[in-house]
């Protein structure tokens, strides 16, 4: 399957100066969390769980550079935290994670181990080929997985032809994996300039996406903002 074409909108780039959004499609089997999987994610939580105290985790490379790019654009990164933290406060706090399902568990995985915060969305139910990131408006309507409403003015925002749909706090109902899921679109939001190698990203997600979601015709793009 061919991937989505990542535009920015000029009120994102006259603010943010180092962004690069790794863009990953796939057919995928979106079937219940394999055990193996499970196991996996149990080990990244209790590795961070050993290696961060709570007031660290904010610290990881590539959850401060999300979090500096909150603030430049004027949203408290302490209210809306980026999900790669979220997850990470979780596991150090003993909370432990919700077993969802494959695509979402491998996510969270990636996101955990990396840092980056990730939007992962049913790519049949995104609207048109081109995806643009810019920044959230006041009293625009985003209905977030879990949460409820969500006020993203102020936040880093991909939009569809039908409006927002992922934020590095949280993505929107609307175009949500769930178990019919079959054509993966998942972005990796890599703010800043820190020192996690791409490639080592790439490589990680196609391996569990191919291991776990009998993943094919994956197809990935990188698109930098500068």
């Amino acid at each position: 399957m061919s991937t989505m074409e990542v535009k920015f909108a000029e009120n994102i780039r006259s603010v943010i100066k180092h962004y690069k959004a790794i863009v990953i499609t796939a057919d995928v089997s979106n079937a219940p969390t394999d055990d193996r999987l499970w196991s996996e994610i149990e080990a990244a939580g209790r590795r961070i769980k050993d290696g961060y105290a709570i007031d660290q985790i904010k610290r990881r490379p590539a959850i401060s550079a999300t979090r500096t790019a909150y603030k430049l654009l004027g949203k408290d990164p302490n209210r809306y935290r980026p999900s790669a933290e979220s997850l990470c406060r979780r596991v150090v706090n003993g909370k432990g994670l919700y077993r969802l399902s494959t695509m979402v568990d491998i996510i969270n995985l990636i996101s955990m181990e990396t840092g980056y915060s990730i939007g992962g969305f049913d790519a049949e139910k995104v609207s048109g080929s081109v995806l643009t990131l810019g920044v959230g408006e006041a009293g625009e309507e985003f209905d977030a997985i879990g949460r409820g409403l969500l006020n993203i003015a102020g936040l880093p925002v991909y939009r569809d032809e039908s409006g927002p749909i992922g934020t590095p706090t949280s993505d929107v109902v609307r175009t949500s994996l769930t178990e019919s899921t079959k054509k993966l679109l998942m972005i990796v939001n890599m703010y800043g300039e820190e020192s996690t190698d791409e490639d080592a990203v790439v490589d990680m997600s196609v391996a569990l996406l191919k291991k776990y979601a009998s993943a094919e015709n994956i197809s990935i793009e990188k698109y930098l903002l500068s």
